[in-house]
């Protein structure tokens, strides 16, 4: 069941949106070579509790981090670790914050040092398909039309969708209905409302669209080993517009 928030709720989950988007333009100042994902982790969780949030992502059935923070062919729910960034490869940072009983979420994929244009049209591509996707957020809008919209754009440049993860819908849980698939038919899917709070998150590949999972039982990698990048903004469906959250 998909939770309509009231005008109030939805004004609540402003500050959480806020706190996350922080996060995100804050850390990519310490994304370099040489720096541990684990140290990553470390700043993002030191920032949102400096914010008076409490990380969404830790102990998340099980999580043991404040943030996914997921290198080259990982697609999502890296685990932080002593790893250290080199130059050339990109990484994904996706962050939760709870904050006035709401969950704030959102995702960027960030250059480490020097890149190739490969990985740098395909970092660009798939957060343009957010915004692509973004045109159809409207009241008596399709739910399909948003999946659609990111799979065509997507695959115009020959990239792979990611299936098994979606985006979702977010309030006082992180994760609530609906599934929002990447993909999907155009004029299908969940009639949109006003008072939906969702979190759009494309995940997409240089190469095939399959993946596989570690024995970790969290981190989502490309079965080709193919680079992925990850773009996420929470959502609002407001009277007049759709609002941004985590910007």
């Amino acid at each position: 069941m998909i939770k309509v928030k009231t005008d109030e709720e939805l004004a609540l989950m402003r500050e959480p949106g806020r706190v996350v988007g922080k996060v995100l333009r804050e850390i990519e100042a310490y994304v370099k070579p040489g720096v541990s994902t684990l140290e990553l982790n470390s700043i993002v969780e030191e920032i949102i509790l400096s914010e008076g949030a409490t990380p969404s992502f830790k102990n998340y059935n099980g999580f043991p981090a404040a943030a996914c923070i997921s290198v080259d062919d990982v697609v999502v729910h890296g685990i932080p670790s002593i790893r250290l960034l080199k130059e050339g490869e990109i990484v994904s940072i996706d962050v939760g914050a709870y904050k006035n009983g709401f969950h704030g979420d959102a995702a960027r994929t960030f250059a480490v040092g020097e890149i190739s244009p490969a990985k740098q049209k395909l970092i660009d591509v798939t957060k343009q398909s957010f915004f692509e996707g973004l045109k159809f957020v409207k009241i008596g809008g399709k739910l399909g039309d948003v999946s659609h919209a990111i799979q065509a754009y997507v695959e115009k440049y020959g990239y792979g969708v990611v299936r098994e993860m979606v985006g979702h819908g977010i309030g006082r849980r992180l994760h609530e209905d609906p599934s929002i698939p990447n993909y999907g038919t155009a004029g299908t899917g969940f009639t949109l409302r006003k008072g939906y709070a969702l979190a759009i998150e494309p995940m997409i590949t240089l190469g095939d669209y399959h993946i596989t999972i570690d024995r970790d039982g969290w981190t989502c990698r490309t079965r080709d080993g193919s680079p992925s990048a990850h773009y996420e903004n929470t959502v609002i469906i407001t009277d007049n517009d759709v609002e941004i959250l985590t910007l």
